[in-house]
């Protein structure tokens, strides 16, 4: 049987109620289903996940892993057991639109240097309201998600370059992907979508921001997500949520201020990795970057420290429109 073009991976754990929704709708995807494998990641949930996907979704490729590891770790699984050119990675708790698969293929088709490609996200339970169209860094140097809370109102239907893709819905080029080295484990979860957009800058690939037109008409549910967790400086441990809303408590200090370590590491090394035939940046560039890293703080939310801001990354040039891509998200 011949490799699919795209893996579509899906990290689980306790979210059988979650998949319900989430796999009927990529049956519903556009783009041929024989050029596309779903992957679920059940990191060890005990609500008989297993057992739900064998017996309604026999087509769906699990990979079980044998005690609960977290979100990165099990994203970086599916990648590992991935056998597409294109490594696509979804939350469980998403319910994309017919055309979401397509418009993010033929995004990286189109442009051959992007690395990633970023979906239109809605709330879940408010369908008029942003979550994000792509991310982007501040001039302070504080990732944001695009329009985050905003009405949608069509002002972010054009196709565009962005920082880089949110983690909930995002395309990878395989080959990017492997020469960043994917999501780092050390984030263990939390800001590994950021990290990532700042190591493929790094190394000259870009970030495309694909829409295409669907419609949103399911009735809303109650806010819900799949990985709760509390953190400590010194330890970090899963628990189940009493109420089905997820917190993160994070201990801001120590967090941030491993990241900004992390990410100058980060920086050093992939001066030095740059593919042949690519473009360098200038130096001046690559440190200013680095040095934007260390104001990055963490708080409690998916992407806590984005915000809805009027400023605009400088970087970011309006290209030709396109439609709109829906992926619809539930509210964190």
């Amino acid at each position: 049987m011949p490799a699919p073009i795209a893996s579509v991976i899906i990290p689980s754990y306790n979210g059988k109620h979650l998949l319900a929704t989430c796999l009927p709708a990529l049956r519903q995807q556009t783009y041929p289903a024989d050029r596309f494998e779903i992957i679920v990641v059940d990191d060890a949930s005990s609500d008989g996940t297993a057992d739900f996907l064998a017996a309604n979704f026999p087509q769906v490729r699990v990979v079980a892993l044998e005690r609960n590891s977290g979100f990165i770790a099990a994203c970086n699984a599916g990648v590992a057991a991935a056998r597409g050119a294109v490594l696509v990675l979804l939350n469980n708790d998403t319910e994309a639109e017919p055309g979401w698969l397509e418009a993010l293929i033929t995004a990286l088709e189109e442009n051959p240097q992007a690395g990633s490609a970023a979906s239109k996200m809605l709330l879940f339970d408010r369908r008029d309201h942003l979550h994000t169209a792509g991310d982007m860094m501040g001039v302070d140097g504080i990732p944001r998600n695009r329009g985050v809370w905003e009405q949608d109102e069509g002002q972010y239907d054009d196709q565009r370059q962005v920082f880089g893709a949110c983690g909930g819905a995002a395309a990878y080029r395989r080959q990017a992907w492997e020469q960043a080295g994917g999501f780092d484990p050390a984030l263990f979860m939390y800001m590994e979508d950021v990290d990532l957009a700042w190591r493929l800058q790094l190394l000259g690939w870009q970030a495309v921001y694909a829409p295409e037109r669907a419609s949103t008409t399911r009735s809303a549910r109650p806010a819900a997500v799949c990985w709760p967790v509390t953190t400590s400086a010194a330890t970090r441990s899963w628990s189940s949520p009493a109420t089905g809303r997820a917190r993160c408590c994070v201990s801001t200090g120590a967090r941030s201020s491993a990241l900004a370590a992390h990410r100058r590491r980060r920086a050093a090394q992939l001066a030095l990795a740059r593919p042949r035939g690519t473009a360098a940046r200038p130096a001046c560039r690559a440190a200013r970057l680095a040095r934007r890293t260390q104001g990055i703080a963490m708080a409690g939310s998916e992407h806590p420290s984005r915000t809805r801001s009027a400023d605009r990354d400088a970087s970011d040039s309006r290209q030709g429109g396109r439609g709109l891509t829906v992926l619809i998200h539930r509210q964190k």
